[in-house]
């Protein structure tokens, strides 16, 4: 199925219709509404437990549990929260460059415009207006610049970065934490894996903003996700 611009808009209609409420036009981005928009299972912010409507500022610690999960605006920027999952939100207080930390897990996110900088146990990512999809775990960071672009460093090797500028998931990249036993690079090559389309438009229609698939139309995936 090809969706284009204009059919880009009436799914971002649809989806608040099933209560992701705050889908908005550009034009009336002053009205995106803050905080919580869906909350499953076991969700804490700074170890208190949150429900839909919740607002977490800039600087809160979110974790999920088993199960949990979260959609959750930040000024022009939303995230999606999967489960087992540890995110530190960037502060107001970090200069001209916010940093989102994510400690462990998973997690979407689609940023308005300004410097960002994502950082991981074994990497950190450069970006400015994008959509990214990461996962962090002791042996492995994954990281997909689902469009836009970035830079990419190892933390165990500085001197290993690489420059992305993607319009739909191009350069999926994972980091190893021993790649030497793995017989592998810093930095390699990996599929697309666990995230969908559906869910990146979701995110945006929440800031009043549809993906930067580029001019084209594109073809959605299934229902299901790629497995790792």
């Amino acid at each position: 199925m090809l969706f284009g611009r204009r059919d880009l808009l009436r799914f971002c209609l649809k989806m608040s219709a099933f209560g992701l409420a705050g889908f908005l036009p550009r034009s009336l981005a002053a009205m995106v509404k803050p905080g919580m928009h869906t909350v499953s299972g076991d969700v804490r912010v700074n170890g208190a437990p949150v429900v839909p409507g919740s607002i977490v500022k800039p600087g809160d610690r979110l974790t999920t549990g088993a199960g949990g999960q979260a959609v959750l605006v930040i000024d022009f920027n939303a995230y999606l929260v999967r489960d087992d999952s540890e995110i530190i939100f960037p502060d107001e207080e970090g200069g001209l460059e916010k940093v989102l930390r994510v400690v462990s897990g998973r997690i979407m996110s689609v940023f308005g415009p300004g410097p960002m900088r994502i950082d991981m146990p074994l990497a950190t990512i450069g970006i400015r207006g994008t959509g990214i999809y990461v996962e962090a775990y002791p042996d492995r960071n994954y990281v997909c610049l689902c469009y836009g672009k970035a830079i990419l460093k190892s933390k165990l090797e500085p001197r290993v970065r690489e420059a992305l500028n993607t319009t739909h998931h191009e350069g999926p990249r994972t980091f190893h934490a021993d790649p030497k036993a793995l017989g592998a690079k810093f930095i390699e090559k990996a599929k697309m894996v666990n995230h969908k389309d559906t869910e990146l438009i979701m995110l945006e229609a929440l800031v009043g903003r549809i993906p930067k698939f580029g001019p084209k139309p594109i073809k959605m995936p299934d229902d299901g996700y790629s497995k790792s």
